[in-house]
C-alpha cells in the first residue's frame, strides 16, 4: 500500500515541537498583554518627555492616577471572585471524580474478573494482549490526567481574562485599535495554552503508556479513551457551574438595576454587578475553555480508538497512526501565523474595523489549514490503507481522508447560524430559535455523509478534529469577547469618560458576534465529535448493526431523545433558583443601606458573589448526575443495544435543542441591544433606555440568558460526555450489561 514518506522519528519530534512552540507563543502573548501596567511608577511620573508609555498620561484622564488604582481595584475583585469560584467548584468536583475513577477502574478491572493473565485479543485471537486489568488502571489514569489538563485549561483562561479586562479599559485610552489588540492578545494566550498542552499531554500519555502495552496498541487506545471522559467531565460541571453563576448575577443586576431602578448596566451602584463580571469570566472563559478542550481530547481519542483497529495499528504504522495529532500540530502554527494578522499586520484604525479583523482570522486559518492538512495527509499517510468499518476492512484512499477532515471546515458556518437580528417580542424570538436550525443541520449532514462515504467513522472523527484544528484562534475570537465585556463594566464602574465607554462599547458589540460563533463552533464540533465517538463505542462492544425496529434500540432512542429537554428544564431552573435568591438580595440592599441610590455609600459587593457561587456549586449536580449517571444505569441494566439508541436519540435531540436555544435567546438578547444603541430610526421610536419597551426587551432578554449561555452550551457536552463515557465502559456493558433482559 506503500509507505508514508514522514518518518515515525520525524513525527515523534514534530508533535512535541509544535505543542512546545505554542506554549512559547502564548507566554510571548502574555508579556506583552503585562507591559501595560496597571499602577503608574516614579519614574513614570517624572518622564514627560514624551518618551514614557504611562497610560495615565493619555488624552482622556490626563494624570488621573486614581482613574487608574480604581480600574486596577476593580479587576482585583473581579480575579479574587473568579478564583474563589473556581476553587470551590474544583473542590465539589474533585470528590465526584475521585469517585468516578474508582468505577472505572471497578467496572473494567471485573470485565476479566480482575485477572492478571494476558488474553487473546478481541480483533485477532490469534495474537495475545494485556489483561483487562491493565485496561482498567491505565483508563483510570488517563481519565485524572484529562480532568487536570481540563480543568488547567479552564484556569488559565480565566486567569489571563481575568488580567487583562482592566489593562483593555486603560488600552481604550489610546484608542479603539490598542484596546482591540489587548483583549486579542489574551484570547489569544488562553487559545494557545489549550491547544498546546492538550496536545502535549495526550502525546505524552501516548508514549508513556506505550512502554507497558508494547505492540498491543488496541489496548493501549483504549485506554486512552479515558482522557476523553476526564475532560469532559470537567467541562460539564464547568460549563453548567459556571452558566447556573453568569446568569443568577445576570439576571439579578438587569432585572433590579435596569428596570426597577433605571440605572445603567454595570452601574457601580448595583450590588451585583461585580458578581456579573465575575460569572463572565467562570462561565464564558473556563467554561468554554474546558468544553472545547473536551472535544479535541474526545475527537483525538475516537480516531484513536478506530485507527488501532485498522491498518494503521495492525501494521503498527506509528505515523500513520498519530495522524490525528499531526493535524492538531500543523493547526497551532496555522494559528500562530493567523493571529499575527491580527495583531501585527494589520492596525486596527476604527470601529467598524473590528467585526472584519475577526472575520478574517476565520477565513485565513481556514484556507492556511486546508494546505496545511493537505501537506500533512501527503507525508503523513500511506497511497492506501484500510480503516475497520462495523466488522469489516474498508479500503481507503489518503486523498479521501484529506477530504474528509477539510469538510469539517464547511461546519464552521454552523457559527454564522448563531447571529440572530432583534427581535421585539417572545414569539417571533421563538420562531427565529426554531428556524435558525435548519442550515446548521443541512451543514453537519452533508458533512456527515461524505465523511462516512470515504473513511467510515474514522473520516467522521478525522473530520470533527478538522474543525477543531483551529481551535487556537477560535478560542481567541471567543475570550475575545468576555474580555471586551468586562473592559466596558469596569470603564463604567471606574467613572471613565463616556468617550473610553463608546470605544468599549464598540468592542463589546463585535464581542457578542465572536461569542455567537463560539457557541456555534462548540455546538458543530459536539455532533461530529459524538457521533465519531459513537461509531467507536459500537465497534469497541462489538455491535454490527443498530436496528431502531428493535425493541430494545426503540426505547432508547425514545428516552435519549428526551433527555436533553430534561437536561435543559434543570439547568434552567437551577438558574431561576439562583437568580431568585439574587433579586432579593440586589433589592434589599436599595432598600435597606442608606444612600446607595445617591452614590454615597458602597454596596456589599461581597454578598452577591457568595449568592452565585453558593447557588451554582449546589445546583450543578442535579443536571451533572443526570448526565454521568444515565450512562451507567442504561448499560447496566438494559444492555449495549438499548443504550446505543440512548446516544442515538441524544444526539438527534440535543444538537437541534442546543442550536435554537442559542439563537432563541441571541435574538432576545439582540432586541435589546437594538434599542438601546438608537442607530436606527425605528429603534429611537422604541427607546430610549428606561422606555416600556426597552424594560420589555430587557425582561426578554432575561428569559434568553439561560437559553443562551446555560442550557444550550451545556446540551454540546451531555451528547459528547454521554458518548465518550459509554465508550470507555463498553467492554463492562458488553459483559455484564443488561441484567433486566437477562431475567426477562
Amino acid at each position: 500500500m506503500g509507505a508514508a514518506l514522514l518518518s515515525d522519528l520525524a513525527s515523534e519530534i514534530l508533535i512535541p515541537s509544535c505543542s512546545v512552540l505554542g506554549i512559547i507563543f502564548a507566554l510571548f502573548q502574555w508579556y506583552r498583554v503585562s507591559q501595560v501596567k496597571l499602577s503608574a511608577s516614579t519614574e513614570d511620573r517624572a518622564n514627560k518627555n514624551g518618551l514614557t508609555e504611562s497610560l495615565i498620561e493619555e488624552e482622556d484622564g490626563g494624570n488621573d492616577h486614581g482613574i487608574v488604582a480604581k480600574c486596577a481595584e476593580i479587576q482585583t475583585a473581579i480575579s479574587e471572585g473568579a478564583t474563589s469560584f473556581l476553587f470551590t467548584e474544583y473542590q465539589y468536583v474533585g470528590y465526584f471524580m475521585a469517585v468516578f475513577a474508582i468505577l472505572i477502574f471497578l467496572f473494567l478491572g471485573s470485565v476479566e474478573g480482575f485477572s492478571t493473565r494476558s488474553q487473546p485479543c478481541r480483533y485477532d485471537e490469534t495474537k495475545t494482549c494485556k489483561p483487562a486489568l491493565a485496561t482498567a488502571f491505565f483508563s483510570t489514569v488517563s481519565f485524572v490526567l484529562g480532568a487536570l489538563a481540563s480543568v488547567i485549561s479552564g484556569f488559565l483562561g480565566m486567569k489571563i481574562a481575568t488580567y487583562a479586562n482592566a489593562r483593555t479599559t486603560l488600552e481604550a485610552r489610546k484608542g479603539v485599535g490598542k484596546a482591540f489588540i489587548m483583549a486579542f492578545r489574551s484570547g489569544a494566550v488562553m487559545g494557545f495554552l489549550l491547544a498546546a498542552n492538550g496536545l502535549l499531554v495526550l502525546y505524552i500519555t501516548i508514549n508513556l503508556f506505550k512502554l507497558y502495552y508494547g505492540d498491543d496498541w488496541g489496548g493501549l487506545f483504549e485506554s486512552i479513551t479515558g482522557y476523553g471522559l476526564g475532560g469532559s467531565s470537567m467541562a460539564l460541571f464547568g460549563r453548567v457551574g459556571g452558566g447556573i453563576y453568569t446568569k443568577a448575577a445576570d439576571v439579578g443586576a438587569d432585572l433590579v438595576g435596569k428596570v426597577e431602578k433605571n440605572i445603567p448596566e454595570d452601574d457601580p451602584r448595583n450590588p451585583a454587578v461585580i458578581a456579573d463580571n465575575v460569572g463572565d469570566n467562570v462561565g464564558d472563559i473556563a467554561g468554554m475553555g474546558s468544553d472545547l478542550f473536551g472535544s479535541y481530547a474526545e475527537s483525538s481519542c475516537a480516531a484513536l480508538v478506530v485507527a488501532s483497529i485498522s491498518s494503521f495499528g495492525i501494521d503498527h504504522d506509528l505515523t500513520a497512526m498519530l495522524y490525528p495529532l499531526l493535524i492538531s500540530s500543523a493547526g497551532i502554527v496555522v494559528c500562530l501565523l493567523t493571529t499575527l494578522f491580527a495583531t501585527d499586520f494589520f492596525e486596527i484604525k476604527s470601529v467598524k474595523e473590528i467585526e472584519p479583523a475577526l472575520k478574517r482570522q476565520l477565513i485565513i486559518s481556514t484556507v492556511l489549514m486546508t494546505f496545511g492538512i493537505g501537506i500533512i495527509t501527503w507525508i503523513s499517510l500511506p497511497s492506501s490503507f484500510t480503516i475497520f468499518n462495523f466488522g469489516t476492512q474498508k479500503v481507503v484512499k489518503n486523498w479521501q481522508l484529506f477530504l474528509c477532515v477539510a469538510v469539517g471546515f464547511p461546519v464552521q458556518d454552523v457559527a454564522d447560524a448563531c447571529r440572530t437580528g432583534a427581535a421585539t417580542n417572545v414569539i417571533f424570538g421563538l420562531a427565529l430559535g426554531y428556524k435558525s436550525v435548519i442550515i446548521p443541520i443541512f451543514a453537519i449532514a452533508v458533512s456527515i455523509y461524505v465523511s462516512f462515504t470515504f473513511a467510515a467513522m474514522y473520516g467522521i472523527a478525522v473530520a470533527a478534529l478538522g474543525m477543531l484544528s483551529t481551535i487556537a484562534t477560535g478560542l481567541a475570537i471567543d475570550a475575545y469577547g468576555p474580555i471586551s465585556d468586562n473592559a466596558g463594566g469596569i470603564a463604567e464602574m471606574a467613572g471613565m469618560s463616556p468617550r473610553i465607554r463608546e470605544r468599549t462599547d464598540a468592542l463589546d458589540a463585535a464581542g457578542n458576534t465572536t461569542a455567537a460563533i463560539g457557541k456555534g463552533f462548540a455546538i458543530g464540533s459536539a455532533a461530529l465529535v459524538s457521533l465519531a465517538l459513537f461509531g467507536a463505542f459500537v465497534s469497541r462492544a462489538s455491535i454490527t448493526t443498530v436496528d431502531v425496529l428493535s425493541p430494545k434500540v426503540f426505547i432508547g432512542l425514545i428516552v435519549g431523545a428526551m433527555l436533553p429537554y430534561w437536561f435543559s428544564a434543570m439547568t434552567m431552573k437551577s438558574v431561576g433558583s439562583a437568580a431568585l435568591k439574587m433579586v432579593e438580595e440586589v433589592r434589599r440592599q436599595f432598600n435597606t443601606i442608606p444612600g446607595l441610590m445617591e452614590g454615597t455609600t458602597k454596596p456589599d459587593y461581597a454578598t452577591c458573589v457568595k449568592i452565585s457561587t453558593d447557588a451554582s456549586i449546589k445546583e450543578m449536580i442535579p443536571p451533572g448526575a443526570l448526565v454521568m449517571l444515565t450512562p451507567l444505569i442504561v448499560g447496566i441494566f438494559f444492555g449495549v443495544a438499548t443504550l446505543s439508541g440512548v446516544l442515538a436519540g441524544a444526539l438527534v435531540s440535543g444538537v437541534q435543542v442546543a442550536i435554537s436555544a442559542s439563537n432563541t435567546g441571541g435574538a432576545w438578547d439582540n432586541a435589546k441591544k437594538y434599542i438601546e444603541a438608537g442607530a436606527s430610526e425605528h429603534a429611537r421610536q422604541l427607546g430610549p433606555k428606561g422606555s416600556d419597551p426597552h424594560k420589555a426587551a430587557v425582561i426578554g432578554d432575561t428569559i434568553g440568558d439561560p437559553l443562551k449561555d446555560t442550557s444550550g452550551p451545556s446540551l454540546n457536552i451531555l451528547i459528547k460526555l454521554m458518548a465518550v463515557e459509554s465508550l470507555v465502559f463498553a467492554p463492562f456493558f458488553a459483559t455484564h450489561g443488561g441484567l433486566l433482559f437477562k431475567y426477562l
